[in-house]
C-alpha cells in the first residue's frame, strides 16, 4: 500500500496547482461577487485538455486515472469550487458518451469535449425527481428514427456555457430499465427559472423545459431503457468529495496564515493552545477526508469500485468541508464574516456539497447497506 502519487499523478497535481494559483486565485473573489461565469478559465483548462483528463487519448483526452482527477479537482476547488464543479460535470457527461455512446458519437463529440470546445451539461434531476430518479416525468416518444421529448430539468449546472445537455427521459418499460439518455442541444430548451443561491454563484444551475423537441436516434447515448443502470457504472462521482477536500484545505491554510499573524492579548492567536488544538483537529479531518477520497478513486481505478468506500468518502469529506470552513470563519473573527476574506466564500460553497451528488442521508443508507451486507 503506497501513500505517494505516481510521477504522472504528481505532475498533474503540480500542473493544476500552478494553473489555479496563477489564473484562478487572483480573480475568484471578484467572479463570486459579480456572479460571473469562469468561462475563460474553463477554456484555458480546455487548451491543456484538463477538461478531458480521464478521456481516452484515442478521443483527444489525456487518458489519466481517477486518482489524477481527484488531485486536479482538489487543486481547482481550493482556488474556486465552481470551476471544479463545472469541469467535473462536463467531464462526467463526456465520460457517459465515451462509455455508452456509439462510435459515431464518440468521434463527433469527444475530441471537442476534451478541449472544452463542445461543452456538456447534465439534465437528470426534476421537480419531483431529486434523489428518487424513478419519479422522472420527462418523456421521449419514438417516431421512426427520431424521439420527441417533453418535460423539464432542473439544477442543470453550467447550462449557460453548454452546447448540449445529456438529458434523461422516460421511454417506457419497468423501472429501473425505463430511462434513456440523449444529447440535446441547449438551444432546444427554454430557461424557466434561474435561482439565486447561497454559494457557487458564478456557475448557475437553472430549471429548463422541453416542448415537443425532436432528437434523432443517432443522438441517443446508450441502450434504450438502460440509462439509469449505465449511469451507475460511471465513477467520476469521486469529484464531489475531492471538491470538498479542496475547500477544506484552502480554509485550513488560510486560517493557519491568519492566526500566525493576528496578535491578541500579547501573543499571536496561533500560539494559544485552544486555537492550536482546534487547527490540529481541522487538519486531522482534512487528511482523513483526502485519504477516504483517494481510496474510493484508487479502488475504482483498479475496477474494484466499492459502494462502501464511495459513500464514506462522500459523507466524511463533504461534512468535513462544512465543519472546517465554519471553524475557519470562527477563528478569523469578525473579519471572517465579511468578503474581505475568502473563508465566508468557502463556507457558502461547501454547504452545497452535502446535497450535490445525492444528499448525505441517501449515502448513509448506501453505507449502512454495504456494512450490513458484508
Amino acid at each position: 500500500m503506497r501513500f505517494t502519487p505516481t510521477e504522472g499523478q504528481a505532475a498533474t497535481r503540480d500542473e493544476v496547482r500552478e494553473f489555479a494559483e496563477a489564473r484562478i486565485e487572483p480573480v475568484a473573489a471578484e467572479l463570486d461577487r459579480n456572479e460571473e461565469s469562469p468561462t475563460d478559465i474553463l477554456e484555458a483548462l480546455g487548451e491543456r485538455r484538463i477538461t478531458g483528463l480521464t478521456l481516452s487519448e484515442e478521443y483527444g483526452g489525456r487518458g489519466e486515472d481517477l486518482v489524477s482527477l481527484v488531485f486536479a479537482i482538489e487543486e481547482l476547488s481550493a482556488a474556486m469550487m465552481p470551476v471544479a464543479s463545472a469541469l467535473a460535470l462536463h467531464l462526467g457527461v463526456a465520460t457517459v458518451v465515451e462509455r455508452f455512446g456509439s462510435e459515431e458519437l464518440r468521434e463527433e463529440f469527444l475530441p471537442e469535449m476534451a478541449r472544452y470546445e463542445t461543452v456538456g451539461a447534465l439534465g437528470y434531476s426534476e421537480e419531483n425527481a431529486g434523489s428518487d430518479k424513478s419519479r422522472l416525468e420527462t418523456t421521449a416518444q419514438r417516431e421512426g428514427d427520431e424521439w420527441i421529448l417533453n418535460g423539464h430539468k432542473r439544477w442543470v449546472t453550467n447550462f449557460a456555457d453548454a452546447d448540449y445537455v445529456l438529458t434523461y427521459a422516460k421511454t417506457g418499460g419497468e423501472s429501473p430499465r425505463d430511462t434513456t439518455a440523449f444529447l440535446v442541444p441547449t438551444d432546444e430548451f427554454e430557461v424557466e427559472h434561474v435561482w439565486e443561491t447561497l454559494g457557487a454563484r458564478p456557475v448557475k444551475s437553472p430549471k429548463v423545459t422541453l416542448s415537443n423537441v425532436s432528437v434523432p436516434d443517432s443522438r441517443r447515448v446508450g441502450e434504450v431503457g438502460a440509462a439509469r443502470v449505465e449511469r451507475g457504472q460511471v465513477k467520476t462521482g469521486v469529484n464531489v468529495p475531492a471538491r470538498a477536500v479542496g475547500l477544506a484545505r484552502a480554509a485550513l491554510e488560510d486560517t493557519v496564515d491568519y492566526v500566525e499573524g493576528r496578535e491578541q492579548f500579547g501573543s499571536a492567536l496561533g500560539d494559544k493552545q485552544g486555537v492550536r488544538w482546534r487547527i490540529a483537529e481541522m487538519a486531522q479531518e482534512v487528511d482523513a477526508a483526502r485519504l477516504l477520497t483517494f481510496r474510493a478513486a484508487d479502488l475504482a481505478d483498479r475496477n474494484e469500485a466499492s459502494p462502501r468506500a464511495a459513500a464514506a468518502a462522500k459523507i466524511h469529506a463533504t461534512e468535513t468541508a462544512v465543519e472546517v470552513t465554519n471553524d475557519a470563519l470562527q477563528l478569523h473573527g469578525g473579519i471572517g464574516y465579511t468578503s474581505a476574506r475568502d473563508v465566508e466564500r468557502y463556507l457558502r460553497d461547501a454547504r452545497l456539497l452535502t446535497i450535490a451528488g445525492g444528499p448525505n442521508e441517501m449515502h448513509r443508507d448506501s453505507l449502512a447497506d454495504a456494512v450490513f451486507g458484508e
